[in-house]
């Protein structure tokens, strides 16, 4: 699959890689049919997705059934009138039906809007009026749907409310019950035109931790822009299990839960719990033989105060990390314990990996890592001049004529935030 989006796929060090990265870029690229539908056709019985849960349910999805159900999907979203550049957003926790909905939404063009389970009303109505949502497909919490029907007076383009619950369960006021509809949706029709590359996909409304939340938009060419996240910075390949730790609200999800590593062929591995527990979760890693594990240090840091000797953690190949600054003791005692050099990586909702560790390096303890080949990163001093060496400053993206792969193409709605932050050809993380 690779090989049909880059001109070389593997890389012996990093001047090789920087030399030679390059993208191969189809019109009017989808990822939701030239990756996943590809991968359905090449092999059918592969596994895509293993989800399981705190009880101790399973879900195994093979890349053929994937197929079948996301066109049902799309078919079930268009017969609710859900269609090209609609903005739809998700609250749907790590319920597997986020990854079926996702690719159905890309399928026919819609734009997805991931968001957290934590959104109060007000949350709720700022992101409704801001992106003017048009449906909300949610998991099932009573606090979640709380906050949405609360919010629904103040959402007017707001068209369409679904809950995704466990078949028998009574569906709140004002919603569509998902489990028992989309079932019954006519077959699939791919629409004529779904988009072109520069339109948008995908939208993520930040923190807000310095004012009230941006949205960030992503064309279509940003899932291939974790190609290498996936196939290089987790060192993925077809036979791969991986688990990342992330909720579906955050951007950290597309990172390690769908697009690189399904580029990879990989199998997406997924823990559905309520509350994080270090023993829990090494016995999932331990009992599904995961081969590949990605999540923030605070987490490694729980795991390495766990007695490692009591885990059969022997199918683990590669481990990577990001979201917060990893202390080298943390890495020191990972590898004392399990014999895995923990590779680091850097980036924002705003781009794909932007600094790592990759395979063919390395790693520091207490570094990031170094530039991805495919950005033009800089540090520059405030007067924005180039650093020198030794020097602090600000990790920034040098954009020339053309738009790297990953990046977004700016702050929805907001021209004054986005110059703010993107003006003279460099854009400031």
């Amino acid at each position: 699959m690779v090989e049909r989006f880059l001109k070389q796929t593997h890389f012996e060090s990093v001047e090789d890689y920087n030399k030679n990265l390059e993208f191969i870029i189809p019109e009017n690229f989808n990822f939701a049919y030239d990756v996943m539908d590809a991968w359905a056709v090449e092999k059918p019985e592969g596994l895509a997705i293993l989800w399981t849960n705190d009880q101790g349910e399973e879900i195994r999805t093979t890349f053929g059934e994937l197929k079948e159900q996301t066109d049902q999907a799309a078919s079930y979203l268009m017969s609710l009138g859900i269609g090209k550049n609609d903005p739809v957003m998700l609250i749907l926790k790590r319920r597997y039906e986020w990854w079926v909905i996702m690719l159905a939404l890309h399928k026919i063009g819609a734009i997805v809007i991931p968001a957290t389970h934590m959104l109060t009303k007000k949350d709720i109505i700022y992101r409704n009026t801001r992106a003017s949502v048009k449906a909300i497909i949610c998991v099932d919490d009573a606090y979640v749907v709380s906050q949405i029907q609360a919010a629904m007076s103040e959402s007017p383009t707001v068209k369409q409310y679904i809950t995704v619950t466990d078949h028998g369960k009574p569906i709140p006021d004002g919603f569509h019950d998902w489990q028992s509809e989309w079932q019954q949706a006519p077959p699939f029709a791919r629409p004529a035109f779904v988009n072109e590359n520069d339109d948008t996909m995908l939208m993520y409304f930040t923190s807000g931790t310095s004012g009230e939340p941006k949205m960030v938009a992503h064309d279509y060419l940003y899932a291939m822009g974790h190609l290498t996240t996936g196939v290089f910075w987790h060192n993925l390949h077809e036979g791969s299990l991986h688990l990342t730790v992330a909720d579906t609200g955050w951007g950290k999800a597309v990172w390690g839960k769908f697009y690189g590593q399904w580029f990879a062929g990989a199998t997406v591995f997924v823990f559905d719990h309520e509350k994080f527990n270090a023993d829990t979760l090494l016995r999932q890693i331990e009992k599904y033989k995961v081969t590949s594990f990605c999540a923030p240090p605070t987490i490694y840091r729980f795991m390495i105060r766990e007695d490692l000797s009591k885990y059969d953690l022997s199918s683990l190949e590669y481990c990577t990390t990001a979201g917060e600054a990893l202390n080298p003791a943390v890495f020191d005692k990972f590898l004392e314990k399990t014999g895995i050099r923990m590779m680091e990586g850097f980036g924002q909702t705003e781009t794909t990996m932007t600094l790592g560790t990759m395979p063919w390096m390395t790693p520091k303890p207490g570094s990031m890592g170094i530039p991805n080949a495919q950005y033009n990163i800089d540090l520059l001093r405030a007067d924005g001049t180039s650093c020198e060496d030794g020097e602090k400053g600000e990790i920034v993206i040098r954009v020339g004529d053309k738009k790297p792969i990953g990046l977004f193409k700016y702050y929805y709605r907001d021209e004054e935030l986005t110059r703010e932050a993107w003006h003279d050809g460099v854009y400031h993380t």
